[in-house]
């Protein structure tokens, strides 16, 4: 059995705590893999060389760092499909969608190309008689990162390329669940000519984050992943005077105002809400039509197309719309909550219950659901479902809708459909969500903006990518200089006066 190695030191290193975690093809339910879970002394030395390597590196101009960014970019291109096939392998997600997790995250690395112009400060001459101002950008250290199952190219690119980038070094501990294509992502920064140290990949549970949250060398904290982990991290990493931005868990409501084109609108609800599994913090799980004859519409347009989607394994390609679970404990979870979602009264339009694909039946597929009737009391409503599951609640109002999202305790992402500006601009102004899509169902921003949720989606000040990357990973630093001026007479400087 194929056993997973860290990479520490630049190289591929096996685990010598004696503690594993399975990963699993998530097609077939069969372990393919050993992950082995660090002790807080195997982290500890990886800790030990980044610190020893990242002067150098912080030393190293900002233009030169930049162009191991631009070789990152065409290492990562040659490599799309092998990385590709490894995350569906480890995850489960069709091959076009794992290419999208590896793209979305080249996109990131290609937005750091930019650090010499990031990483300028400001100047100010003459700010006094003889006193000039400037400021400047300096890496924090050694960071750290805590990354999740559901991308894991995407968000271990955003989070590492922007730190390195800086000049600081990087630990990151991956998800165990799928922890090969980290290895592979830092074995080809080696090669784009990163030095051996920089960027290190630590697998781990519970004993390898706190060992990161302990820390006193570790600088910052990056983490993506549920709520009451983003607050234990929060919490934990700030109480030891660390930098730390976290990012929780989501329930992304999509308006349908009567107005909208609805064929647009069911389009976007089926893509938004049943790729991926729904193993998305964007997933929309939530749709709000406005009215009960909008709603109508709505089902009606939406029950052919979730009927027709197909779901298989990663190696069917493109004729696969989403594929298996990430986990058995991931499934049992899901259809769980859809059995509370019946129990508690919301009507189950499309029952996917019964699925099974012939020869994967120990896989971990979950077919479609879809409700309708769901009221905001239901667990289904209030919970975070991470499955191919899409509620249906009926708002009478447009101020009625507005309300669902803005009083949900989270605030990732959120959408409207509507073909009236006036609704739109007003939905855009008022509500209290990080990430807002009008006519656009998973508003993900691209690399040059920030991405980050609102409310119990996010813990901290600073977003992920974008210009509030360069922030969190840097210190400001502002030097105030005046120098003596004078004439020099009879060996000796009389200066003149400064105030």
């Amino acid at each position: 059995m194929k056993e997973v190695t860290h990479f520490i030191g630049g190289e591929r290193v096996k685990g010598t705590s004696g503690r594993f975690s399975d990963v699993f093809n998530p097609a077939t339910g069969e372990v393919q893999a050993r992950c082995p879970l660090a002790s807080t002394e195997e982290f500890a030395r990886a800790v030990e060389i980044a610190q020893e390597a990242q002067p150098a590196w912080a030393a190293t101009n900002p233009q030169r760092r930049a162009r191991v960014m631009m070789e990152y970019v065409r290492l990562l291109n040659r490599d799309m499909d092998k990385l590709a096939e490894v995350l569906s392998s480890e995850h489960g997600k069709t091959f076009p969608d794992a290419k999208g997790d590896v793209q979305r995250g080249l996109e990131v690395v290609e937005y750091c190309i930019g650090a010499p112009q990031l990483l300028k400060g400001e100047y100010t001459d003459g700010a006094g008689p003889g006193i000039d101002m400037y400021s400047m950008r300096q890496a924090l250290g050694v960071c750290g990162g805590i990354t999740p199952f559901n991308f894991p190219a995407m968000i271990p690119l955003w989070m590492f390329a922007p730190a390195i980038a800086c000049g600081n070094a990087f630990i990151l501990k991956p998800s165990e669940r799928d922890p090969s294509v980290p290895v592979m992502l830092a074995e080809l920064m080696e090669e784009a000519g990163l030095p051996k140290g920089i960027l290190q990949v630590v697998h781990g549970d519970k004993e390898a984050v706190d060992a990161m949250l302990d820390n006193p060398v570790i600088q910052s904290v990056g983490f993506v992943g549920s709520t009451p982990v983003a607050e234990y991290i929060y919490g934990r990493g700030c109480s030891n005077g660390k930098r730390v931005q976290c990012f929780g868990g989501a329930k992304n409501h999509m308006i349908i105002m009567p107005d909208a084109d609805m064929d647009q609108a069911a389009d976007a609800l089926v893509g938004a809400g049943y790729g991926a599994a729904g193993e998305r913090c964007m997933a929309i799980s939530v749709a709000v039509p406005v009215g009960d004859e909008t709603a109508d519409r709505l089902i009606e347009k939406l029950v052919p197309r979730i009927e027709k989607l197909k779901v298989g394994p990663w190696t069917a390609g493109d004729d696969v719309d989403y594929g298996p679970l990430v986990t058995a404990e991931a499934k049992k979870r899901v259809l769980g909550l859809v059995e509370s979602g019946v129990k508690q009264g919301a009507e189950l339009v499309v029952d996917g219950r019964g699925f099974a694909l012939q020869g994967y039946e120990d896989g971990f597929f979950v077919g479609a659901h879809l409700f309708d009737k769901v009221t905001p009391d239901m667990d289904i409503y209030k919970q975070e479902i991470f499955g191919p599951v899409l509620s249906t609640v009926r708002a009478g109002s447009y101020e009625e809708a507005l309300g669902l999202t803005m009083d949900h305790e989270m605030g990732n992402g959120t959408a409207i459909f509507t073909r009236d500006g006036d609704t739109a601009r007003d939905f855009a102004s008022r509500v209290n969500v990080g990430m807002i899509g009008i006519n656009v169902p998973i508003p993900v921003p691209l690399a040059y903006h920030t991405f980050g949720g609102w409310k119990k989606s996010m813990f901290g000040d600073l977003n992920q990518h974008g210009p509030d990357a360069f922030k969190f990973y840097t210190r400001t630093k502002t030097v105030t200089s005046r120098w003596p001026s004078g004439l020099k007479e009879g060996g000796e400087f009389h200066f003149k006066a400064m105030d």
